[in-house]
């Protein structure tokens, strides 16, 4: 059951990263795979750093509210009851933590959609770059070779077999 209800989760996931971004199909290259890989790791603020992707606003907004309301609905359900012979100005106030939730939660769900899609990129196109080593196991090591190249100012020519030789040591 459990697994079920894991993979019912991922293709919904993916069906909902599907409809919100708009991406071209061109692969990442090996330097934006490992600038990539460096933002997810470092647990970076992915939005807008993610080439070849642009996150399509009104979309997300609508999936956001559909999936607000299957929240918001059984509460409101229960809690009517009681509600509906409250003080008017209790239900102002609950009016404004809710609009404050909203918004507030949007931007949550902003963060989640992109660093789901960064993780995604990441993982299509690990394959292209690394196709002996699995993601699980090296993403750490190659975002931790990648920032030594970066402070060792390591060009862009030499950056892949600098990457590869330190890997090749490990």
């Amino acid at each position: 059951m459990g697994n079920v209800l894991i993979d019912l989760y991922r293709k919904i996931e993916d069906k909902i990263l599907n409809f919100v971004f708009d991406q071209n199909d061109r692969p990442l290259s090996f330097v934006e795979l490992l600038k990539a890989n460096k933002i997810y790791d470092d647990h970076m603020p992915p939005q807008g750093q993610i080439p070849g992707i642009r996150l399509n606003l009104i979309k997300t907004f609508v999936i956001f509210v559909l999936l607000w309301h299957i929240v918001i609905i059984p509460i409101i359900a229960a809690t009517h009851g009681i509600l509906k012979d409250v003080d008017c100005h209790i239900s102002i106030l609950l009016a404004i933590l809710f609009t404050l939730l909203f918004f507030g939660t949007f931007a949550i769900f902003k963060e989640w959609l992109y660093e789901k899609m960064l993780l995604k990129k990441i993982k299509e196109n690990w394959e292209n770059h690394f196709p002996l080593l699995s993601y699980e196991n090296n993403h750490l090591a190659v975002t931790e070779i990648y920032t030594q190249a970066l402070e060792k100012e390591i060009p862009a020519n030499r950056l892949r077999s600098f990457i590869f030789d330190n890997l090749a040591k490990r």
